[in-house]
């Protein structure tokens, strides 16, 4: 059985009707969504049966398929709508009840009362000549000032990367990665820019990675999610942060027919097992990116951002980076110099989402659009 937390904008008639609820049903219970929507599959028809009471006992209300009453399925797919306050009291209910209730209760609870984290922007400097972006690629002799442009247009996180991770591209050796960072991480270490904003090392490399952190970065954001144990003793060694990526094969293979059952429960099982990995490790600091464009179809991404508040249950900062990326292309023809705009559109819906870290090339217009969001969300009647 699974639960997944779905973005209240979701259409309630076609969610309803894919559960197969009557069409009284669905007239019904349509005007009801203004609240939390949890997709819950192959949950055990008694149990959805005990859930459908148990929530109309609270004042909310639990869709089923209309052969749940007479049980004619072992399993069914359900849609539970309820308040935050209508969550917790069924919080309550479910921890007595039996058919795998329980667990469904622990599943709730995961999904409520989750601290907001303050938005934070990072700003993406390569140390290649490859990247996909070629305004985010610099030297080492303008790297200074560019980083201090971005704290000052508002980044929280310089991120520094020598290798592209492009669909199509390959990794380089390790001492090449090595050669490309080194000065970026000497310019940062060397004039103390590590004490105006937080430094991440975009890299998989235990050399890297080790010399970053020896010399103020506090970041790893490593795109394999501690593949590699020594990525992981590094980390940990030095009290890193650790972002946690999926990505669907490398690089290189990465968008070759990528193809997913459930994109989202996919991920979710693939965060559960890396988030172990972490803490079997003593990596307490931990942030998730779900991995916009990194083996991904369109409609994958589409459904990530939409439905990115699933994975507020684990408690740990949701990172976005879709900056310029080439699904704004799949949605409206641009170049990459022309895809500011539905970045930003996708930035500040995954905002909206749960996500608190956007990981941009263009610092100051995030940084605009964030207060702006901000402001407008904060406002009161």
């Amino acid at each position: 059985m699974k639960v997944f937390f779905l973005d209240s904008d979701t259409d309630p008639k076609r969610l309803f009707e894919k559960v197969n609820s009557t069409k009284a049903g669905i007239k019904i219970m349509k005007d009801k969504t203004k609240v939390l929507l949890f997709l819950i599959k192959n949950i055990k028809t008694p149990a959805a049966n005990i859930l459908k009471q148990d929530a109309l006992s609270v004042g909310a209300d639990l869709a089923v398929s209309k052969d749940a009453i007479n049980c004619k399925k072992e399993y069914i797919d359900a849609v539970l709508m309820a308040t935050p306050k209508q969550i917790k009291l069924l919080v309550k209910k479910e921890k007595i009840q039996p058919f795998g209730l329980k667990d469904l209760s622990n599943e709730l609870k995961n999904f409520i009362g989750k601290e907001k984290h303050p938005v934070k922007i990072m700003g993406v400097i390569n140390a290649n000549e490859d990247s996909f972006y070629q305004k985010s690629r610099f030297s080492p002799d303008n790297a200074q000032e560019k980083i201090l442009s971005m704290i000052e247009e508002g980044a929280d996180i310089i991120d520094i990367g020598g290798v592209s991770s492009r669909p199509g591209s390959e990794y380089v050796a390790e001492e090449e990665e090595f050669k490309r960072v080194k000065p970026f991480i000497d310019t940062v270490y060397q004039n103390s820019l590590y004490q105006k904003a937080l430094f991440s090392l975009d890299s998989y490399s235990p050399k890297s990675l080790n010399y970053a952190l020896e010399r103020g970065f506090k970041i790893v954001n490593d795109i394999t999610a501690l593949s590699n144990d020594e990525v992981a003793k590094a980390a940990s060694m030095h009290n890193a942060t650790v972002i946690l990526m999926h990505m669907k094969g490398t690089p290189k293979d990465m968008q070759k027919d990528p193809f997913y059952e459930d994109v989202i429960d996919e991920i979710d099982s693939f965060f559960q097992k890396r988030i172990e990995k972490a803490l079997k490790y003593k990596i307490d600091d931990i942030i998730l990116d779900v991995g916009i464009g990194f083996g991904k179809r369109l409609k994958d991404n589409l459904l990530l951002i939409k439905h990115l508040k699933h994975f507020t249950k684990y408690g740990y900062e949701l990172l976005i980076g879709a900056s310029r990326k080439s699904m704004i292309d799949k949605i409206s023809p641009s170049d990459i110099e022309e895809r500011l705009p539905g970045t930003l559109a996708i930035h500040l819906k995954a905002l909206q989402n749960g996500a608190s870290i956007l990981r941009v090339h263009d610092v100051k217009e995030h940084s605009q659009a964030v207060k702006v969001f901000e402001a407008i969300n904060s406002t009161l009647i």
